[in-house]
């Protein structure tokens, strides 16, 4: 009698242009025949999970990253709360996403984005698709909140930097992927105020991680991320190969595969 495979779940964290470690690892999934039926992303992984949920390979997605430009002056804000505008994005999402409706993907998708008004964190998973990722992505401070039915959202990683509920009880076995590293810094690190707010945000969205790993059957978190910077687009590759190797040293997902 031929062996039915468990549903499984992919769970995609926020980590800034770290999210490319993700493709390293979907690589991975898709080389060893583990493919995911459902996926929970927020902030990069909201990006990197809506383009895969949409049937687009790792190369179209690390193309994306590599040349959809930050940083340009038509993208700066004006008389919006943030320095870029979040909304200049939406045409070029529209590309890759033409129907904008979590019902035109081809895979189940949970995207996680952060309530400003009424202070708490809202998945979304049916409706318009577009602006959910949008505000998901929308790093504080540095990306305008995204306007959905009339509230305010932004970064869903503020709240919940590694969103597998959604996947709990939905799927038999889940595979998490983190790509906000967490190092130790010597005392000399922390020179200033902002040097102690950044660490305090660390260490909240650090700790809440990792005390849901258990939710998960495999985890993966490459510490030498930590090695890149949030907007650091200079190490593409870099961080691809890393998401690649890391899964592969770990030896898990070929056992999660053996134990199936």
């Amino acid at each position: 009698m031929k062996k039915i495979s468990p549903t499984i779940g992919l769970v995609l964290s926020g980590g800034g242009v770290r999210g490319v470690a993700h493709l390293g690892l979907l690589q991975v999934l898709e080389e060893i025949g583990i493919e995911p039926v459902a996926i929970s992303g927020t902030s990069a992984g909201a990006l990197v999970g809506a383009l895969r949920a949409a049937g687009h390979s790792i190369s179209t997605i690390l193309d994306f990253f590599k040349t959809t430009s930050i940083f340009k002056i038509g993208h700066f804000a004006t008389r919006k709360p943030g320095f870029i505008d979040s909304d200049k994005f939406y045409p070029i999402l529209k590309e890759f996403l033409p129907d904008d409706d979590f019902s035109a993907l081809k895979k189940k998708l949970y995207v996680t984005a952060t309530d400003m008004v009424r202070g708490r964190q809202r998945t979304f998973s049916h409706g318009q698709l577009i602006r959910p990722v949008l505000a998901s992505a929308a790093f504080p401070v540095m990306f305008t909140p995204m306007e959905i039915e009339g509230q305010l959202y932004t970064d869903g990683g503020a709240l919940n930097n590694f969103p597998v509920e959604p996947l709990t009880g939905e799927c038999e076995l889940i595979v998490g992927s983190n790509v906000h590293p967490f190092k130790d810094l010597q005392p000399g690190d922390i020179k200033n105020t902002l040097a102690v707010m950044e660490r305090l945000f660390h260490l909240s969205i650090h700790h809440h991680s990792i005390h849901k790993y258990h939710l998960c059957n495999v985890v993966i978190a490459p510490h030498e991320l930590a090695a890149f910077g949030t907007f650091d687009r200079a190490h593409f590759d870099e961080m691809f190969e890393i998401g690649y190797r890391a899964p592969r040293k770990a030896g898990e997902l070929e056992a999660l595969l053996r134990d199936e």
